[in-house]
């Protein structure tokens, strides 16, 4: 069984997901996208991350066909240009989105970085698409303590979760920004948890992994989900690799390997801006 992340509107959805970032792009990749997707939602990874920004909306169109049938069981996020975000613009933003998605409601619906919108605006936009049933539950991206300190003042208590870049080689918000959101029982969201690939040839990331039969990028993905309240959304083009991403989650990480891995990849003991991808 999948474990689950509770929400502070009190749904539950998958610690796993599955990202969405370049697919549906090219032609000649779209069956093999489509199966893994397909094969990760049959795995309980039913989180499925994207955004207008993505092919500047072809990846939301893809997953229209991509997903056909299988709405019901998925939970999915997509996130807004944040000149997008405004009272005026985000109720068309979003519905050019749910018509993409074909589909009548987004299950939770990001301010994609900060932009010059306002955040007190952008809460009451989002709210006001919330009560009128176009989407489920809000959240933000790329949003450091400070500005969500401000989200907070503007109203934004109902803000569902963080989604922020996180894991081995960017731990930034360990520092500051995570224990914020822990305190608040908002879960974070980790983009990228396999820093886009990059940790695969890991010397001491492939040193532990071969301990534990798992391979580097396992490894890695398990690190980012040890955290209580985690969810992760690393992206899987192929059914093998969606495979591999389910296995992490059963990779059970010993306080000596924790502890070789900060060695490896040193904790942050200062405050680090938050890195964007």
């Amino acid at each position: 069984m999948i474990r689950q992340v509770r929400l502070p509107g009190g749904e539950t959805v998958p610690a796993l997901g599955q990202g969405t970032w370049r697919m549906g792009e090219r032609a000649d990749r779209r069956s093999a996208e489509t199966a893994a997707l397909r094969e990760g939602v049959g795995l309980g990874l039913t989180l499925i991350d994207t955004a207008e920004m993505y092919g500047d909306g072809s990846t939301e169109s893809f997953l229209a066909v991509a997903l056909r049938g299988l709405r019901e069981k998925v939970f999915l996020v997509s996130k807004a240009y944040p000149e997008n975000a405004s009272r005026a613009r985000l109720a068309r933003t979003c519905e050019e989105s749910l018509k993409r998605l074909n589909t009548d409601r987004i299950d939770l619906y990001l301010l994609h970085w900060r932009g010059r919108v306002p955040l007190a605006e952008t809460v009451e936009a989002m709210e006001a698409l919330k009560a009128a049933g176009k989407i489920r539950n809000w959240g933000v991206s790329n949003l450091d303590v400070s500005d969500l300190d401000e989200l907070i003042a503007a109203g934004g208590e109902s803000c569902a979760t963080n989604q922020v870049l996180y894991n081995l080689s960017r731990r930034g918000p360990e520092y500051d920004l995570l224990p914020w959101m822990a305190a608040r029982a908002m879960p974070p969201m980790a983009y990228s948890p396999m820093d886009q690939g990059r940790l695969a040839g890991s010397a001491p990331l492939l040193r532990i992994a071969r301990a534990l039969n798992a391979t580097a990028l396992q490894l890695a993905l398990a690190w980012t989900l040890r955290r209580p309240g985690m969810i992760a959304i690393p992206k899987a083009a192929s059914i093998e690799h969606v495979r591999q991403n389910r296995q992490a989650l059963d990779l059970s990480l010993s306080d000596r390997d924790l502890a070789s891995l900060d060695e490896a990849f040193a904790p942050p003991r200062r405050k680090i801006g938050l890195e964007m991808l």
